[in-house]
């Protein structure tokens, strides 16, 4: 087994901020890159597809440039009542996404890749995590917008900040899930390439 201390080639396939930090928690080293893909939904795909699909995608688009490498991919869509919910991009469209989610239940799914590109071996899977939110009444989602401006998170709102306040209960596995890298399942497959963490 290699321990972390080992040069280890690891390529995160994002430029999500959020995706970053939550690696950085693992204390690896790793690069960053970024995935160059079509993220547009296929007729009758479904989100857990979806996501499985743009995971692998995104680890696969930059493999050529990183030889002898692990590479992370990982994609995430917010549902609620079967519906995939996209990031807003404005005030209109998240006040109208928290209206829906109110007394809702909002599925985040997931998907997560590990691309050996030396080997060609790739470990996939998608973990899915459940939002429970309260009733919200109109000032306080006017209130948390102006507050947080979360127009790039599905589902418009930031669990890590005060989205917390809007929320009944979480549900699921692993709460980094939430917020884009489910790390629980990462160090598991990292395990597999014969990477242990810590």
């Amino acid at each position: 087994m290699k321990s972390h201390s080992e040069k280890i080639r690891l390529v995160l396939a994002s430029t999500s901020p959020f995706r970053k930090a939550l690696l950085e928690k693992l204390g690896l080293p790793f690069s960053t890159a970024t995935p160059d893909i079509d993220e547009s939904a296929k007729p009758e795909e479904s989100p857990q597809a979806l996501v499985s699909r743009l995971a692998e995608e995104k680890a696969l688009a930059v493999a050529t440039d990183f030889p002898d490498s692990l590479i992370i991919g990982s994609d995430q869509v917010a549902c609620i009542d079967g519906k995939i919910l996209g990031k807003p991009e404005n005030r209109q469209s998240a006040i109208e996404q928290l209206q829906r989610a109110s007394g809702k239940h909002v599925t985040f799914y997931t998907g997560l890749c590990l691309h050996n590109s030396a080997s060609g071996k790739r470990q996939s899977l998608c973990e899915p995590f459940y939002v429970h939110f309260r009733v919200l009444e109109q000032q306080q989602i006017e209130r948390y917008l102006d507050a947080e401006k979360p127009y790039n998170c599905a589902g418009s709102f930031k669990s890590e900040g005060l989205g917390i306040a809007l929320l009944e209960y979480l549900e699921g596995d692993d709460p980094n899930t939430l917020i884009g890298l489910p790390l629980i399942r990462l160090v598991a497959i990292l395990a597999k390439e014969g990477i242990t963490v810590p």
